[in-house]
């Protein structure tokens, strides 16, 4: 506790008054770029990450980036989604999983949240997760790709779920927004980004080189 209050003092008299103009506009509202939906581990920092400042970046986290479907949870999920789309008109939803995700493992592992029941019950929004990869993906049986393969499709599950929120599908067909798939490896530094054309996740870099170039016609990421 003591390193989170020293933190705030140091913030206050270093970072604060640094900028200080930027928080007093701040006062005026909110324009974030985007929805950046992520999981609530600890080792991810989305503004750190994507270097945005106060008042850029709405995020929403929660255990595995889960998005439950449409109606099948009545909490802040779907309302804090409602809210960034149709009251902030964010252009970009993102959905970033991550490596090594402890969410995903007890996806893979019932016995691993046996007895956190809360946990279980919310992982059952990740289930069509589970069933691809038990399905489709005997064959991968080193624990560590089975679980970059979990995470990786649990992020296109969630973007399927996203699609069942009212706001998201009519935004979508007003073409006012886009959704992007990405996966961060923390203890590398990259961010993966799925591309539609090639069905898989490719390093981010390799996405926006093609999004600059003024021929392309990428879909979303």
């Amino acid at each position: 506790m003591q390193k989170l209050v020293q933190g705030i003092h140091r913030f206050q008299r270093e970072c604060f008054s640094q900028d200080e103009k930027l928080f007093e506009t701040l006062i005026e509202g909110q324009n974030p770029l985007a929805l950046f939906i992520t999981c609530s581990d600890s080792r991810i920092d989305p503004s750190w990450l994507t270097q945005t400042k106060p008042g850029e970046l709405f995020i929403q986290r929660t255990a595995g980036n889960i998005v439950p479907a449409y109606g099948a949870v009545h909490g802040g999920e779907a309302a804090t989604i409602e809210y960034a789309v149709a009251a902030l008109n964010v252009k970009d939803i993102i959905i970033c999983g991550h490596s090594h995700c402890g969410a995903m493992s007890g996806l893979l592992h019932a016995e691993k949240v046996q007895k956190m029941p809360a946990v279980r019950a919310y992982l059952q929004h990740a289930e069509a997760t589970r069933r691809i990869v038990e399905e489709n993906y005997a064959h991968l049986t080193k624990e560590d790709e089975r679980l970059t393969l979990t995470v990786e499709e649990n992020v296109l599950v969630q973007l399927e779920n996203l699609r069942t929120h009212p706001s998201v599908a009519a935004a979508l067909g007003r073409d006012q927004l886009k959704l992007h798939g990405w996966v961060y490896e923390f203890e590398t530094g990259q961010v993966f980004a799925f591309d539609p054309v090639k069905s898989q996740f490719v390093p981010l870099q390799e996405i926006t080189a093609q999004i600059v170039e003024p021929s392309s016609a990428m879909p979303p990421i």
